[in-house]
């Protein structure tokens, strides 16, 4: 019996294999020609030889093994042998932060995107330190972990925006979590059970906190979650793995 493209997708993953991000569409015999920034990193950083497999993704069509038919270090054709995975619908969560400086910064993004994180979106507080944001620089970031930890799907990264604006945009239907230095400890799991289904932001603040004003804001918008992280004052970057890592464990725990 012939084999349909989608028979790979019966076999086991390989996580080790090396990936790479795209613009192009992908499907079975499709050609992919690397602009000169990726068939640098194709032939010098990876060191793949003609006729040796790579993973490509786009965000669109799954996940597609190819092959390197031809190209130099300024250039690379690949071709789409057979599809790995089925693309999955983008994850209906906001990471919603104040902006940090730098590695810092780098380092929180890395890390929402391995926690599942749909969106992006830098929120300016009044106590926001970081008065810049290179959103450029946040997209590669994305790249770089989904090309790292198997994610189909990089998170887009939306401009910056005052917080009281993004706020008042939110749709009443997506529920938030704000995750708030200043409130009493609580069981963190009971409190998101009711409010894992279905649209979800999660808000960050910045280094120093949300001020007096903005809490009573966020507090008041119906369906928040207020949200406490321990008893320990973490760092901002480190308050974005804790609290992405409830929500993930409290929507595992409803499955």
């Amino acid at each position: 019996m012939a084999r349909t493209q989608d028979d790979s997708l019966d076999r086991p993953y390989d996580f080790r294999a090396q990936r790479l991000f795209v613009e192009d569409a992908l499907a079975e015999g499709a050609l992919v020609s690397l602009d000169r920034d990726r068939a640098h990193y194709v032939s010098d950083v990876i060191r793949l030889e003609v006729g040796g497999h790579i993973h490509l993704f786009n965000g669109r069509d799954g996940e597609w093994r190819a092959v390197r038919e031809a190209g130099g270090r300024r250039e690379a054709l690949l071709r789409c042998e057979a599809r790995l995975r089925r693309q999955t619908p983008p994850p209906d969560l906001d990471y919603a932060f104040a902006p940090l400086k730098h590695a810092r910064l780098d380092y929180m993004v890395q890390k929402a995107v391995e926690m599942g994180a749909g969106r992006l979106v830098p929120v300016m507080t009044r106590r926001t330190q970081a008065t810049r944001v290179n959103t450029e620089r946040m997209r590669a970031n994305v790249i770089e972990a989904a090309e790292q930890c198997g994610i189909l799907n990089p998170p887009a990264v939306l401009e910056p925006e005052p917080l009281a604006r993004w706020l008042a945009g939110l749709a009443p239907e997506r529920r938030l979590v704000f995750c708030d230095e200043a409130a009493p400890e609580a069981d963190p799991m009971a409190a998101l059970r009711p409010a894992i289904d279905g649209p979800l932001a999660v808000l960050i603040g910045p280094e120093g906190g949300f001020d007096d004003e903005e809490r009573r804001r966020l507090a008041a918008r119906p369906g928040t979650v207020v949200l406490s992280l321990g008893p320990r004052i973490l760092r901002a970057d480190t308050a974005a793995v804790a609290a992405l890592a409830l929500v993930e464990a409290a929507r595992h725990a409803a499955r």
